[in-house]
């Protein structure tokens, strides 16, 4: 018996963790571990503190400049970047601080796609579930209109928008957002059909909870971590979208400007001022790769059994 005894004691101190050792503070749980995983990413540290400068910069800079977007500096047209003068990133053909329009245009550019991402969220994640959980012909029929709208030109439909209703900034912003939701329905509706079958939505069902409140309260909820991840990988598709648009002539318009204006604008007087199309790029190219790298630490924070 003693024997016994000394064997269970024996096992308990080298599997089990003595109450005094149990580390102090809150109990764990499913964000902190994601949490504690993203922070030991280093690449993924390190882009959002390149990504909250950039924002930082982009409110605040403006105001601490002496030098607006959109005012010509009659005495320096086409100048190169001076740190004298101070045009630090040089003027535009009209004498118009580069800097300044570059820190406006990445706010334009940032709240493009913070607008957009989150008119696509709430449209693919309520789409999405309601399709899922519903299930029967009312998924088939919702997801053939998907597949539908995916077979159609994306870039058709923006262009047709602008045309029909103007160059509207804010009619931009609802038109790629309402656009992008298309794939983040279909993940959701993939994220739906396993949830479902779980216990929790079981018992809601024995209770007698209606459907939508099931959705919102038990399904949403469960989607936290799958919708995040693909909402910071979307914001680089959006910025780049609008870039593009903008470089059509098709996005946002003068006295307002954004990266993508700026560097259509860089690209046609590359050979004669090559300031214009560098500067702009370098924050573009800054923002995807900041949104890229955070949307793979996200990855593998919330999933990291993909590691």
């Amino acid at each position: 018996m003693t024997l016994y005894v000394d064997k269970r004691e024996a096992l308990e101190k080298r599997f089990l963790v003595p109450d005094t050792e149990m580390p102090a503070g809150k109990p764990r749980s499913l964000m902190r571990d994601a949490m504690r995983r993203l922070r030991a990413n280093k690449a993924a540290v390190g882009a959002i503190i390149v990504l909250s400068l950039i924002i930082i910069l982009a409110v605040l800079g403006p105001y601490f400049i002496p030098y607006d977007y959109e005012t010509p500096d009659w005495g320096a047209f086409r100048a190169p970047p001076d740190f004298a003068s101070g045009h630090y990133f040089g003027t535009d053909q009209n004498g118009r601080d580069l800097l300044a329009r570059v820190l406006y245009g990445t706010r334009v550019s940032l709240t493009v796609a913070i607008i957009a991402t989150s008119v696509s969220v709430t449209v693919g994640v309520l789409y999405g579930s309601v399709a899922g959980f519903v299930g029967g012909r009312t998924d088939q029929a919702m997801m053939r209109f998907v597949d539908v709208m995916y077979a159609l030109p994306y870039l058709l439909f923006v262009i047709l928008l602008m045309v029909m209703f103007g160059r509207n900034v804010f009619l931009l912003f609802a038109a790629i957002g309402l656009l992008e939701w298309l794939t983040m329905a279909r993940i959701v509706r993939g994220q739906t059909l396993s949830l479902k079958e779980r216990e929790f939505v079981e018992a809601a069902r024995a209770s007698g909870v209606s459907t939508l409140p099931i959705i919102l309260r038990h399904i949403v909820p469960n989607l936290v971590g799958p919708v995040v991840i693909y909402a910071t990988l979307t914001i680089p598709e959006i910025v780049i979208t609008e870039s593009f648009l903008s470089y059509l002539g098709f996005g946002v318009q003068e006295p307002l400007t954004s990266l993508g204006t700026l560097i259509s604008e860089g690209a046609s007087v590359i050979q004669v001022m090559p300031w214009l199309l560098f500067f702009p790029g370098a924050v573009l190219v800054s923002l995807l790769l900041s949104f890229a790298f955070i949307g793979d630490g996200l990855r593998d924070a919330f999933d990291p059994k993909d590691r």
